[in-house]
């Protein structure tokens, strides 16, 4: 048996919840097999998360609090986000699945995911104002700018499987300097 360590017990569930999630969505995901691929109870995802979406949503957490504190974003290098957005989602794999489940069944309201909606809103002033100085085009607003720029960086892992060579015919350097170059050129003043 396990010692009683509240933040291990956390984490295992995180852990196993990122598998289960990755592979079955929200709702395919089965709170029984979690906790057991964590060692646990169900009692415990209760008690940490309140419910299998507070669970979910813990999971996608933990991404973006790691993103934010490797400071990715910088709106006067939006090429260069969108290389290090690229950059994640090449080394966790399951995190495309795991954004492609949030947008299925849980995205399009603010009660999903506040802290995201809330860096979005911090993302998109901080691309108004290099807009405002001309550092950024003003041709579109920003929030689009952000939208178009996220979708770039992630197009590799949203293609559609009758575009599955496009992965084996360049390398990984390649489709991130494609990334790059589509959003310089999405940006340019």
């Amino acid at each position: 048996m396990l010692p009683r360590d509240a933040d291990a017990t956390r984490a295992r569930l995180v852990g196993a919840a990122t598998a289960e999630f990755a592979e079955c969505g929200i709702a395919g995901a089965r709170v029984d097999r979690i906790a057991a691929a964590a060692r646990a109870n169900k009692a415990q995802i209760y008690h940490y998360f309140g419910s299998k979406q507070g669970l979910f949503a813990a999971v996608l957490s933990g991404y973006a609090e790691r993103a934010s504190a490797s400071d990715y974003f910088d709106a006067d290098d939006l090429p260069g986000t969108a290389a290090a957005i690229f950059d994640q989602f090449e080394e966790n794999p399951e995190l495309a699945r795991l954004t492609t489940w949030y947008r299925l069944e849980a995205g399009g309201s603010d009660a999903a995911m506040p802290a995201a909606w809330a860096a979005n809103d911090a993302k998109i002033a901080a691309i108004a104002a290099a807009q405002a100085t001309g550092r950024v085009t003003d041709a579109m607003p920003a929030s689009v700018l952000l939208g178009l720029m996220l979708t770039i960086a992630t197009s590799w892992v949203d293609l559609p499987p009758e575009f599955a060579s496009l992965e084996r015919d360049f390398t990984t350097a390649e489709r991130r300097g494609f990334v790059i170059e589509a959003v310089r050129r999405l940006i340019a003043v």
